[in-house]
């Protein structure tokens, strides 16, 4: 089965979901208007300042590199990890040359040209991208004081690998930051695998029941919010998604 992340049209759509300005997004009055900057409100409202030399992020699933790029407000060095070489190589192309064009989808066969550019603010020299299997992470990537996981559980044939390298990846009284609409599908997550929306034993379990249990001996949970965003496929056709984002803290004696 062809891998979707790294087709043209999946890049281009998440270049406009993590760069493109409001107009691009969705012109129709109508929308959503709290569905815009997604990346942004998570850096804004989920994220405590990180205030010490040498602090280190990691954007796990970091896709095109939006959010990576506003962690670099807020720390020294950000690693952005992502398993598709499309999204990868657009992410250090945009650290460098720090503008893109590409086309967009309006409708059937016709599409038309969009172009981006970096918020001046983003410092791309703290931001490294790399290729990478977020439930095999190389183990030489040391630990964080931050580490961001958006709409990423859901997307993993096994969640529950990733999530348990988590407390070796933050450090004591670090943050972790998760978002995810929980969208579970067995195309991508065998139903075993799911870590909520299932029964158990006749009992209901939900996602937010799955991470408690899992994160729980070693994070304390200290903010949820509810973030849509709003996706472009084409046109006239948009995702409207809303995502539930966690924050917690790695204890010290977990």
């Amino acid at each position: 089965m062809p891998n979707l992340y790294e087709s043209r049209k999946y890049l281009s759509e998440y270049l406009l979901f993590h760069y493109g300005n409001r107009q691009d997004l969705c012109p129709f009055h109508f929308a959503p208007k709290n569905a815009f900057h997604f990346h942004r409100r998570i850096a804004r409202e989920m994220i405590r300042p990180v205030r010490k030399p040498g602090s280190r992020a990691l954007d796990l699933g970091c896709a095109v590199g939006r959010l990576s790029f506003e962690l670099s407000r807020l720390v020294d060095e950000v690693i952005g990890i992502d398993g598709s070489r499309s999204f990868i190589r657009a992410a250090r192309r945009l650290a460098a040359k720090r503008s893109a064009t590409f086309r967009i989808q309006d409708e059937g066969d016709l599409s038309s040209r969009r172009s981006i550019r970096l918020d001046p603010g983003f410092r791309t020299r703290r931001v490294r991208f790399e290729v990478g299997d977020a439930q095999r992470l190389r183990r030489d990537l040391g630990a964080f004081d931050l580490v961001v996981m958006a709409n990423l559980i859901d997307r993993l044939p096994d969640p529950q690998e990733c999530l348990r390298r988590l407390p070796r990846l933050v450090k004591p009284g670090g943050q972790l930051v998760i978002t995810s609409p929980y969208s579970w599908l067995a195309e991508f997550t065998p139903r075993k695998n799911w870590l909520g929306g299932i029964r158990k034993k006749g009992t209901m379990v939900s996602t937010p029941d799955g991470l408690r249990k899992l994160l729980g001996p070693y994070f304390n949970l200290v903010k949820r919010r509810d973030l849509p965003f709003l996706i472009r496929e084409h046109r006239r056709k948009f995702q409207w998604v809303v995502a539930e984002a966690t924050t917690w803290i790695r204890s010290r004696d977990g």
